[in-house]
C-alpha cells in the first residue's frame, strides 16, 4: 500500500468511512466463510457438569439453570452457529422454572429423566425423552418437575438472530407458575390431528399451536417409512417437522428434522447453507464434516456449519434429530443446498 493511499484512508476514517475496495472480497465472498467451527459435546462427558450446576444455584435463582453451548469459533457470544443457540437445561424434583416470554422462538428435546413438564399458555405437556416441544415466541412457559428424577433437555432459540436485529423483549409473568386453562393434549387435539378449530386461520408465518410432538410417534413413523423404502443416498430416512395447519415450519425462524439411518448404512455427502445442529437420540457412528470424523453416541449433540460437507455413518440403527435457521434463509431466497 503507497503512503498517499494510507494517509487517505486514515483521513476518510475521520468520517465514519472506509473503502470497499479494501473489504469486498470478505463481505461478497465466492461461497459462505462461516466462522463456525464444527464440533461435538459429548453427553456422557458434560452430565456432571450440569448436576454440578444443580448443586450450585437453584432453578428460581437461575430463572433457567442452563449450560450453553458455545462454539469454538464463536466463544462469548452465546451462540453454537451464528444464528442459533443451544444449551443444557437442568429442572431438579420439586423445583420450578418460573413463567415469563420473550420475543425468542425456543425448542426443547428431552434427552434425559422424566417427570418434568412445560406449560404454555395455560396448558402443560409431560416431557418424555425424545419429544420435541416449542415454546413460540412471545408466549408465556414455565417449568417443573413434580417426578423423582433430575431431568434434562436441550434448548434451541434463535437469540442470535433477535439480537442481530435488535429487537429482543421479554417478561416476567405475574405468578410463579401458570393456571392450568386446558388439560394436557389439548391443543394437539384441535391442531395436530388433521382438524382444526372452525374459526381457526394461521397466517403462514404463524407458529404452530401444537407445542409438543411425541417421540413415540415420530419414531413410529420413521419404522413405516424404513420398512417400506430404501435409503435416500444422501439423507437415509429423514422427515421435516411442520405446523399441521400451514405444511411451514413449526417456528419461523427454525426448522427441525428428524432422521433414521439403518445400521451399516453411510450416507454420500451433502451441504448446505444452513447450519445445523444434530442430536443423536438412538443408536451411534459417526459425522464426517468437511474432513472431520467425530463419533457420536446416544445424546451427543454436534454442529455442522454452512456449507461444509457432511456424511453420516451408522454404526447400529441411529435416530437424529436436527435444527437449524432454514426457514430465515428459505423466505430470503438464500438457501442452497448441494448433493455431492
Amino acid at each position: 500500500m503507497t503512503d498517499a493511499r494510507r494517509a487517505y484512508y486514515d483521513r476518510i476514517a475521520a468520517h465514519g468511512l472506509t473503502p470497499l475496495w479494501e473489504v469486498l472480497g470478505a463481505l461478497v465472498p465466492p461461497a459462505p466463510r462461516s466462522p463456525v467451527q464444527p464440533a461435538i459435546w459429548r453427553y456422557a462427558e458434560l452430565r456432571e457438569q450440569v448436576m454440578e450446576a444443580g448443586r450450585l444455584i437453584t432453578a428460581e435463582e437461575a430463572e433457567r439453570r442452563v449450560l450453553i453451548l458455545e462454539n469454538p469459533g464463536l466463544r462469548g457470544q452465546s451462540a453454537i452457529t451464528q444464528s442459533l443457540y443451544a444449551g443444557l437445561q437442568l429442572i431438579l424434583p420439586g423445583e420450578v422454572a418460573p413463567a415469563h416470554r420473550h420475543t425468542q422462538s425456543a425448542l426443547r428435546l428431552v434427552l434425559d429423566g422424566e417427570g418434568a413438564y412445560t406449560a404454555v399458555d395455560g396448558e402443560r405437556t409431560t416431557m418424555r425423552r425424545g419429544d420435541f416441544i416449542i415454546t413460540p415466541a412471545w408466549t408465556f412457559h414455565d417449568h417443573g418437575n413434580d417426578g423423582d428424577q433430575p431431568v434434562v433437555w436441550l434448548d434451541g432459540l434463535d437469540i442470535p438472530t433477535v439480537r442481530f436485529l435488535d429487537a429482543g423483549f421479554a417478561e416476567k409473568a405475574a405468578a410463579h407458575q401458570q393456571a392450568v386453562t386446558r388439560p394436557e393434549g389439548d391443543a394437539l387435539a384441535r391442531y395436530g390431528t388433521n382438524l382444526l378449530p372452525m374459526d381457526y386461520q394461521p397466517a403462514p408465518t404463524d407458529p404452530t399451536r401444537v407445542f409438543v410432538y411425541p417421540h413415540a410417534k415420530t419414531r413410529a413413523s420413521l419404522q413405516a417409512i424404513a420398512a417400506g423404502g430404501s435409503p435416500d443416498p444422501h439423507l437415509a430416512h429423514k422427515l421435516r417437522y411442520v405446523n399441521p395447519a400451514t405444511g411451514a415450519s413449526p417456528m419461523p425462524t427454525i426448522a427441525a428434522f428428524t432422521q433414521a439411518i439403518p445400521a451399516g448404512f453411510e450416507t454420500r455427502s451433502l451441504r448446505a447453507t444452513d447450519g445445523s445442529i444434530h442430536v443423536c437420540l438412538e443408536g451411534g457412528g459417526e459425522a464426517e464434516i468437511a474432513g472431520q470424523t467425530f463419533r457420536f453416541a446416544e445424546n451427543d449433540v454436534f454442529v455442522v456449519p454452512s456449507w461444509h460437507p457432511l456424511q453420516l455413518r451408522a454404526d447400529r440403527d441411529t435416530m437424529l434429530f436436527s435444527f437449524s435457521d432454514r426457514p430465515i434463509q428459505q423466505a430470503l431466497g438464500l438457501w442452497r443446498e448441494e448433493r455431492l
